[in-house]
Order: C-alpha cells, then structure tokens, then sequence
C-alpha cells in the first residue's frame, strides 16, 4: 500500500529516541513492501549520507527547515490567548501543511502516519485518507504541570489544560494511536476517555546494530546517555551529580562519569562541579561508549515514554542503575534485569555494588541482553506494528 508518513524529525543520523524510533518505524513498514513517502521536518541541513539512508526505506523523502518554538515571538504570545497550545501555533508551518495539500492532491495513498502530537494537524489535511498517530506522549507535560513551585505549575498546568483538551479533539478524528507504554496508555485513554483505539508499541533496539563486541568495559567507569537539551536529562545530571556522584566518589575517588550528548546552548556552569565527571560532547556512535563502560546509569525523576537509553544499554550488555521513573513503562525485575534505587543513597549503594562485583554485573548485563531479545528487538515489536497498519488501513478501505 502507498503511505504517507510525516515526521517532525529527520530520522538519520538516529541519534536520540526519537529518530531511532523513526528509523525503525520505516524500516518496518518497508518490511511490508510498502511504499513510502516521507515529508519531514529537518533541523539541520542534510548530508548525502542522511539522505541516502533514508531514500533506501522510502519512494521519496522531501524535507523543510524546521523553526523552533520561540516563547517570545508574536505568533508565541498571541497563542497564549488560544485553545490550542501555544507551542503548536508557533511552530506550525505553512510549507509542511502546502507539501502534504500537493502530495495528496498528486497522488492517491492509504494510509497516513503521522509521527508524535506535532505532526497532526499536518495529517488531517488530507481527507478520506485512514490515520494514525503514531507515538503520542502526554506524561512529561502532565508531570510538569505537578511538580516544582506554584509559578512553574501554574504555568505548565495551563500547557496540560490546552493539550489535554487539544489531543481529546484530534485523537478522534484518527483511526488508531500508538503510545510506548501502559502508562502512556492509561493517559491518553483518561485524556480521551471514549477513544478506543490505543495501541502500545513500546520502544525497542534493532539487535543487528548491537553486537557484543564493541569494546571491553572499563573498570570504574558510568556513563550517562542523553542529550542534555531534553529537560529530564537535565536534571537528571544536575541531581546525580549533586547528590549521588559524591557518595560513589567517597568510597571509589578513582569512579569517572561520561555524560554524553551535545551541550551546544548549554551552560554547564549551573552544574554542579563534581570531579571525576567528563562531558564527551556529541557522539556520531555512542555504542562503544557504552559497551565500554562498566555501569550505565538512570537517574531520572521525570519524563515520560519508555527508556531507550536502558534498552540500548541492555543489548549491549551494560548493567543499568536506575530510578524507578526511568525504569518506568519497561517490564524489568531488579536483580534481574537492572538494578533500581529511589533514594540518592540507594542509588550510590547500587552503582557501587556493581562496581565491586564481576559476577553480579555479569548476572545483570545477560538478564538485560536476554529481555531485550525476547521482549523488546524491533524484530519482535515490527510485527504488531505491521499488523497494525493493515488493520487500520484495510478496515478503513471496507
């Protein structure tokens, strides 16, 4: 069948969650023979080797730049007085909505993807064409709206107030949602309470792309995923450095932590100065940094979805400490899969116990290795996906 799969982000080089998601979205439905047009949003411009990774998956690929959401922009400010999110009405471009008009104009398709929340309205321009939403993810604006102080709440209660009530109405003029967790599910279904298409397709690895000889693992080493930019991450970092690294430091002085990640636009001096802390920087492959590593570690306290970082850690046999929100939508055991700790303290307790032990991280890293093929290889994963796509497609078409 002929999809038209749009996309705010280009899916290579896939290197954070949601390009790897991407990715292997289209890989999987090229495993069906489908054929594929993808109209994209880029956030840089493209080299031949990105386009040529993707022109392989798909019939066409066609791009426009993408313009960032800026609070202070007119456009910004007006949309405070709106219904909608302001985020969306700031951000959303006429280009991409005249691309989609002329594409389905010049050609008749099946179905219609549209990947995360920011490429809906773009996928209802096309009429009498099946849709699905792919990957919506309520949670981090939820739990924004409930933590920090009463300013910050307020604020982001507002946001949750216009997405929830924003996403009730689009959902139910798609044919089928896909969320990453029961978590995602069980929002998503209280934001839309008479929507009764909600499908989970959690996140997963390709496992071809994560052999287990990628390095030898360094002794006393962490590393920290993720790029700094998104704010989980952030503060993520800002706490384990604050108050977890200094107890590992205290009984190990020789433990050193890679954070990882692009920190272009960053101060990194409202961070806490702790030795022994590197910060590599953007890296085009980070599998060797974590194959090489002896502890990945999870601190995370908010954010929503499942972990990518955990399962890419898993498949390449790097035992993962984490907080039980970063654990959070993955179905792990601790002492099995991972280890998982709520309290700095614990956390310490935790990484250091990995530390001191051969065994138990050789425990852990194939508990993790063997969940990830029997749970979550896009292998396994692809195959509701698939089935997915022709029920929507071919219950629409009857």
């Amino acid at each position: 069948m002929r999809v038209l799969f749009l996309s705010a982000w280009y899916p290579y080089p896939a290197d954070n969650g949601v390009r790897i998601r991407i990715l292997n979205v289209l890989r999987q439905l090229a495993a069906d023979n489908h054929e594929i047009t993808l109209l994209s949003f880029a956030r840089r411009p493209l080299t031949g080797d990105a386009l040529a990774a993707v022109r392989c998956l798909c019939s066409d690929v066609r791009v426009v730049p993408y313009v960032a959401f800026q609070p202070g922009r007119l456009r910004a400010v007006v949309g405070l007085f709106s219904a909608q999110p302001r985020s969306f009405i700031d951000t959303y471009s006429p280009s991409m909505a005249d691309l989609v008009r002329a594409e389905c104009a010049a050609k008749r398709y099946d179905l219609i993807i549209a990947s995360t929340i920011e490429m809906a309205p773009y996928a209802l321009l096309a009429k009498g064409v099946p849709r699905i939403l792919e990957e919506v993810e309520l949670a981090t604006i939820r739990e924004q709206a409930l933590q920090g102080p009463f300013v910050r709440r307020a604020r982001y209660g507002l946001t949750w107030y216009k997405t929830a009530r924003f996403v009730r109405q689009l959902v139910e003029r798609f044919d089928a949602c896909t969320v990453v967790s029961p978590q995602e599910h069980r929002l998503l279904a209280g934001v839309a309470p008479e929507y009764r298409h909600i499908a989970v397709v959690p996140n997963g690895v390709d496992l071809e792309g994560y052999p287990a000889n990628l390095g030898i693992p360094e002794p006393d080493t962490l590393i920290h995923s993720g790029a700094l930019s998104y704010r989980p991450n952030y503060d993520a970092v800002d706490h384990f450095l604050r108050e977890v690294f200094p107890l590992i430091r205290r009984q190990r002085p020789t433990v050193t932590v890679r954070i990882t990640g692009s920190t272009d636009g960053l101060d990194l001096r409202a961070l806490p100065d702790a030795p022994g802390t590197i910060f590599t920087g953007y890296l085009p492959d980070i599998r060797p940094a974590v194959a090489q590593s002896w502890v990945s570690v999870v601190p995370l306290r908010i954010g929503g979805g499942t972990r990518l970082k955990i399962l890419e850690a898993m498949a390449l046999g790097t035992p993962v400490v984490s907080t039980p929100k970063g654990a959070e939508g993955l179905d792990v055991r601790h002492g099995e899969h991972l280890l998982i700790a709520d309290t700095p303290e614990a956390f310490a307790a935790a990484v250091l116990q990995v530390l001191a032990d051969p065994s138990l991280r050789a425990q852990l890293a194939a508990g993790g290795r063997r969940l990830v093929e029997e749970r979550y290889g896009w292998q396994r994963i692809g195959q509701g996906l698939r089935a997915l796509v022709r029920k929507t497609a071919g219950e629409a078409a009857q």
